[in-house]
């Protein structure tokens, strides 16, 4: 799931609240007010100490002159009130052309969860993984230019990587300004490539804010209009870059740092909840206050947040503060903390040395000379180096910016060593690498082979990878030593699912099942359940970690998510979880809810369990979340990879028919598409290897999709571009023939089916049966062909469409010591099976007995239908009946008796089908008739239905015709032009209504006749279309003489014919003119254009769609008895012995079923393994090949290429300063030498050595000896 959906927290039960809603922010949110004035003395009694003017406070502040006069320093908390605020909600700037921010006047008491809930929930913006908070460089102070580069380069650019929030002043001033400049320049340049922006919150004082009269509204402003004057230079206004502004009110005007309390606050808050998606991450929301320059009153601030274990990144040589705090760091490394006398008692730490006080003292001097209270300063620069474990310095002017979010991590893992010490280093960088994201640093820093990981390390960054979809860190973890089957049980697995996010539709559906199993759980005492409310799908006992904690019968469990997938999947596969659950699939509903409350009621033994096919379990749960690159790395690494992807294709199409919202029903199509052209490219791999393996594929049964098959997987997603497949449209091509060969013409057919002893000549050829030495030597001989190529896995069609050998292999299994093989049938038998028993020889004879029918059927309606008893019906007529009857038994067996499912289903099945309602519209339509037929009183109705029951009968040919390669894609287009005609009848009906009812007005004053309106309003203007215009009825010139007709309403009512109405007839021709114009060339044309659009469109794609209709067509003449109507009735009467009298299991019932286990089965999975990744090596070349990533590539050498250039200029210029300083100290050490040869304290025994040619001592090294 994308970023986008879980911001703000909002789905179909939690979406972002509406401007109304937030009318309840005044009663919980405040602001602050001066409630005494407190004179300034510079100010000659105009000014209260808070910054205020007289006038603006009220009789009450200033009529207290006795409490005044003793008060000398004016207090927030004492001099101030609280009332409800009158500044919240959107803000426009006018002029600038972004989005509206949200903003917030509130007291510097409010509690920080409050405003945290308000900013993730209400105004939807996103919870951080981290937060930066910037101080110092606010005021006059001007930002160094790599400062600015610092901030562009390295900050914004490491927050879009993590998902910080970047925390600021806010307003067009400094550091903030700055900042925000930065943002905006990012988002210019991402708005095309990214949909996650820099989060940038500003946190001002209410006082300082510039024109905040524009942003006040007891009733909340949506949106405020902000006016900013455009300046280069700083001002106090909000700047626009910014996505919320939280304006703290400590009741003072014009005066800074009534924020930093709160800010304080706010950061420590934030930093004790938990990253990642409702929290679900594995570490804490890391926080880090980031000192660029600063003021004296900025140690406090930073000595303050140190205490409390913050983190701080300070940027050396930004400013005075900065340059203090990186100073000390560096100086007093080498001095010794405390003094060697003890410390006095009740001290519990260590007293500084009067050396480090000292050292101290001289710093403070130097970069604060005007402040006088400098021993505070001391006092608090050496409270900070107390906690120099919580800092790290970064050097501007020599480390690169682009490296800054590493740089931010170690300060984060060395803060998060210094807080907990038996934290591992590495682990806790892991942590914060998974929050941000960065697989990239996770790689270079932590998976370089340095570092040997333990399971324990990564279980846990796991979870938080797989909640938070982070799929690049599953893989890293995969194939760094986390063993899957030792991390997935089934715990896990249901604590994964109940992670889900509520903004899903899984959410839903899983919730709708938890819901109903608790309706049944309130019916048992011992089940602890609400009744009011349900409960949500994670853990109210843990919800910080829906992976751990103590469940109950009232949590999510395995068997909602197995009746989801039972939803979505239906019969095409068994239950899912079941076998861990201990449940029967033939167990009613009711009974399973019950049985299932009374499991999870106790120690749930199977929670322990490994998980037995981890791979798909997690690509089920990725797939019902529409999490596209999880889903697809976890299809990759599960095996059976053509029928996992069809399964991933038939959940998502299920879906999307279920989801509401566009965006995500236009997602979910776009990941099926991608998985079905995944499984026929792995398919069309398997088959240019092996033709008879992929054959196997195709229909054996697999373990891990509860005994599906590919056929059946592909069959419910209604993959029409895997069924076009050549190798899948051969199989059926072979299940089709049978054992006859493909290249049998059709009249040998015909011929044979009416001479059957022509089967045993050589007019039709059979293929050879396979050796049984062969098939057993490939079966459990020696592997001596190799896995990606060769027949080795065969199978015969005998076997599976064999009917008797199902009886055959029943009574095997019941007789002791029969023999383990199939007795060869004589010659004589075994060819007549394989002629009557081909699907082909099956549908032949139905074709000929349905020509049959219609001819029997015609010849009863035109030649011998017969009056009702006691003449009728005729001999023939009451064949035609028996006929039917065999039909209806036929359509009953397709229905009650096809797959394991309800009743229910199988209807809904049954009737899904089109040409099923034909068949059951007709067979209403003739039981209507011949019950009509048979009473005298209903006998021309029955005869009337009959004749249109023959119509809808020899409509149902057209299905027949389907196998057809010519007519069957016809068949699709004609289809689709049947929806084209609909919308062209609805604009027929409309012209037909206006023109029908307006004509008929104004040839005819008065007919009451109903029947003859109709015809006149409808029949006749539809019969003006095809040219059929009566003038001589409408045309008053061409009326007509000698007409019998009358304008007395008794005769008309009588049914006298009304006369023509002659009045305004020449508005009559004009509206036949227009009516004709309208639909014979208008909508008559706009037809024609339908049908070419909907011809040319379908035509590329019919070829698909006969393929698939084709593999129906084959498998239902494949699971129909060998004999037609009405002969089938001996068919069924010989299935009804079989399954209820003998019992014997039908194996025919699910469609080209193969079940092989054991080595032949691993073998196959093998095979199939080595064609996917050929497949996965194949895509990854053309990808490598790509021109947009031989650019990326290009860029990172690139960037390296800059990055050792600019080492190479850092080491040039360290060389220059050696050389400057050995120059400095080669000339000092000649002053002194010739100082002391001038003096006489010395007297020299040898003259001063002389300066040796190096050049000449380096060419001739012998010289020296």
């Amino acid at each position: 799931m994308t970023d986008k959906e879980h911001e703000g927290g909002g789905g179909r039960t939690g979406r972002r609240k509406s401007d109304k809603d937030q009318s309840w922010i005044p009663n919980i949110i405040r602001k602050r007010v001066c409630t005494t004035f407190v004179e300034d003395s510079l100010s000659n009694g105009l000014l209260c100490q808070c910054g205020g003017m007289r006038e603006t406070h009220g009789s009450n502040a200033t009529g207290d002159y006795f409490g005044a006069a003793i008060v000398s320093q004016w207090d927030s908390s004492q001099h101030s009130s609280e009332y409800p605020t009158d500044a919240f909600g959107e803000l426009e700037f006018i002029g600038a052309s972004r989005r509206h921010s949200h903003f917030l006047r509130l007291s510097c008491d409010t509690p920080p969860q409050i405003v945290y809930s308000l900013m993730t929930a209400h105004w939807g913006v996103s919870s951080p993984n981290l937060v930066v908070s910037v101080v110092g460089g606010g005021g006059c102070e001007k930002v160094k230019t790599w400062v600015r580069e610092v901030l562009r380069q390295g900050l914004v650019k490491a927050a879009h990587r993590t998902g910080a929030w970047i925390v600021t002043g806010g307003l067009r001033e400094g550091v903030g300004r700055c900042v925000g400049e930065a943002v905006r320049d990012h988002a210019a340049a991402a708005s095309f490539l990214s949909q996650k922006k820099v989060i940038a919150v500003g946190v001002a004082p209410w006082g300082m804010v510039h024109n905040r009269e524009q942003l006040v509204n007891a009733q909340g402003s949506f949106p405020a209009r902000y006016y900013v004057q455009n300046t280069s230079r700083d001002s106090y206004c909000l700047d626009n870059n910014y996505q919320a502004f939280l304006l703290v009110d400590d009741g003072s005007v014009g005066r800074r740092g009534g924020e930093t309390a709160f800010r304080s606050k706010m950061e420590d808050y934030i930093s004790h909840q938990r990253a990642g998606i409702w929290g679900s991450g594995s570490i804490e929301i890391p926080v880090l206050c980031m000192l660029i320059s600063g003021e004296a009153a900025m140690l406090k601030r930073v000595d303050l947040s140190l205490r409390k274990a913050t983190p701080w990144l300070v940027l050396n040589g930004s400013g005075p503060a900065a340059d203090l705090i990186c100073e000390l760091l560096d100086v007093l490394s080498d001095v010794p903390m405390s003094c060697t006398s003890p410390p006095p008692e009740g001290e519990g730490s260590k007293s500084p040395s009067v050396e480090l006080r000292e050292r101290t003292r001289e710093r403070v001097r130097r970069h604060f000379p005007a402040e006088a209270d400098r021993e505070k300063l001391v006092d608090r620069a050496l409270s900070i180096y107390q906690n120099r474990d919580l800092i790290t310095v970064f050097h501007g002017e020599q480390d690169s910016p682009d490296d800054f979010d590493t740089v931010l991590l170690k300060a984060l893992v060395r803060a998060s060593k210094r807080v907990s010490s038996d934290a591992s280093e590495y682990t806790e960088e892991l942590k914060l690498a998974v929050a941000w994201n960065r697989v990239d640093i996770a790689n270079s820093e932590l998976f370089n082979g340095d570092i040997q990981w333990r399971y324990e390390d990564l279980e846990d960054s796991m979870t938080d990878a797989l909640i938070n979809n982070k799929p690049q860190f599953v893989r890293l973890f995969n194939e760094n030593g986390l063993n899957i089957l030792d991390y997935l049980n089934y715990q896990r697995l249901e604590g994964l699912y109940r992670s889900l996010s509520n903004s899903s539709l899984a959410y839903t559906l899983l919730q709708r099942h938890l819901t109903e199993r608790q309706s049944l759980a309130r019916s048992l005492p011992t089940v602890p359940c609400s009744p009011d409310e349900p409960t949500p799908l994670k853990s109210p006992q843990s919800p910080m970690s829906p992976i751990s904690g103590p469940s109950s019968a009232k949590e999510l469990s395995l068997y909602e998510v197995s009746r989801l997938l039972w939803d979505i999947l239906g019969d095409v596969c068994q239950p899912f979880y079941y076998s861990p659950l201990g449940l029967d699939k033939s167990t009613s509903t009711w009974r399973t809810l019950k049985q299932v409350n009374k499991l999870l009621l106790g120690d749930c033994p199977y929670r322990e369990q490994r998980c037995v096919y981890p791979w798909a379990s997690l690509f089920i749960w990725a797939v019902l979340q529409n999490r596209s690159e999880m889903a697809i790395y976890f299809w990759e690494m599960a095996g059976e990879s053509v029928l996992s992807a069809l399964a991933g294709c038939t959940i998502l199409r299920e879906l999307s028919k279920l989801e509401s919202e566009t965006a995500a029903k236009l997602s979910m199509k776009e990941l099926a598409q991608k998985f079905e052209n995944l499984a026929h490219d792995v398919f069309s791999e398997c088959y240019q290897s092996s033709e008879s393996r992929s054959f196997t594929l195709l229909i054996r049964q697999s373990p891990v999709w509860g005994d599906a098959t590919c056929l059946e997987m592909a069959t419910a997603a209604d993959a029409r571009l895997f069924f076009s497949h050549d190798g899948l449209q051969s199989l059926l091509s072979q299940i089709w023939w049978g054992d006859m060969e493909r290249s049998t013409e059709v009249w040998k057919l015909i011929l044979t089916f009416f001479l059957p002893p022509l089967i045993y000549t050589n007019l039709i050829s059979f293929r050879e049966p396979e050796e049984e030495g062969k098939t057993e030597q490939v079966s459990h001989g020696e592997d001596t062909d190799s896995l990606d190529g060769g027949d080795a896995t065969m199978f015969s069609l005998t076997d599976i469409m064999d009917e008797d050998a199902e009886e055959y292999a029943a009574i095997r299994v019941n007789l002791k010591g029969a023999p383990s093989s199939n007795p060869k049938r004589p010659f004589v038998l075994l060819r007549w099976r394989e002629f009557w028993f081909a699907p082909v020889t099956a549908f032949l004879g139905n074709v000929l007995m349905y020509f049959l029918f219609l001819c029997l059927f015609a010849y009863v309606l035109l030649l011998d239908f017969k009056p009702p008893p006691p003449h009728g019906p005729s001999t023939l007529e009451f064949i035609l009946y028996f006929w039917v009857f065999t039909l209806v038994c036929e359509e009953f067996r397709q229905t009650f008796f096809r797959g394991s499912t309800t009743l229910y289903q199988r209807m809904k099945l049954y009737i899904q089908d089109m040409w099923n309602k034909c068949d059951i519209t007709a067979i209403s339509l003739f039981a209507l008739g011949m019950c009509c037929r048979m009473f005298p009183w209903s006998y021309e109705f029955g005869r009337a239905v009959m004749a249109v029951d023959y119509m809808v009968f020899t409509l149902r040919l057209i299905h027949i015709f389907a196998i057809h390669k010519q007519l069957g894609p016809k068949i699709i287009i004609v289809e689709k032009m049947m929806k084209d005609v609909f919308f062209f009848l609805f604009f027929l009906a409309v012209w037909l209504m206006a023109y029908g009812v307006a004509n008929q007005a104004l040839l005819y004053s008065y007919d009451p006749r109903p029947g003859w309106i109709f015809r006149r309003v409808f029949y006749r203007p539809y019969l003006h279309i095809f040219g059929h215009i009566p003038i001589h009825e409408m045309d008053a010139d061409k009326l007509e003489e000698g007409i019998e007709c009358t304008n007395n309403v008794t005769l008309m009512e009588a049914g006298a014919e009304p006369c023509t109405s002659t009045y305004a007839n020449w508005l009559v021709v004009i509206l036949l003119v227009i009516f004709l114009l309208v639909t014979n060339i208008l909508l008559v044309n706009l037809l024609i254009a339908m049908f070419s659009y909907t011809f040319s469109k379908v035509q590329e794609h019919s070829d698909t769609y006969w393929k698939f209709q084709r593999y129906n067509l084959i498998a239902e003449y494949h699971s129909r008895p060998c004999l037609a109507p009405p002969f089938i009735i001996l068919s069924h009467l010989h299935l009804f012995i079989k399954r209820h009298i003998r019992r014997i299991p039908s194996v025919k019932i699910k469609h080209f079923v193969l079940d092989i286990r054991g080595r032949q089965a691993s073998r196959l999975n093998t095979w199939e393994a080595i064609q996917k990744e050929n497949i996965l090596s194949a895509q990854n070349k053309r990808e490598r090949e790509k021109d947009s990533e031989r650019l990326k590539r290009t860029s990172v050498k690139v960037d390296s290429v800059l990055k050792q250039m600019a080492e190479i200029r850092d080491h040039g210029r360290r060389l220059k300063m050696l050389e400057t300083e050995l120059e400095y100290c080669s000339s000092a050490l000649s002053w002194m030498v010739q100082a002391l040869s001038q003096s006489n304290l010395i007297k020299p025994t040898c003259p001063p050595p002389a300066l040796r040619d190096q050049t000449l001592q380096l060419a001739d090294p012998s010289d020296g000896e």
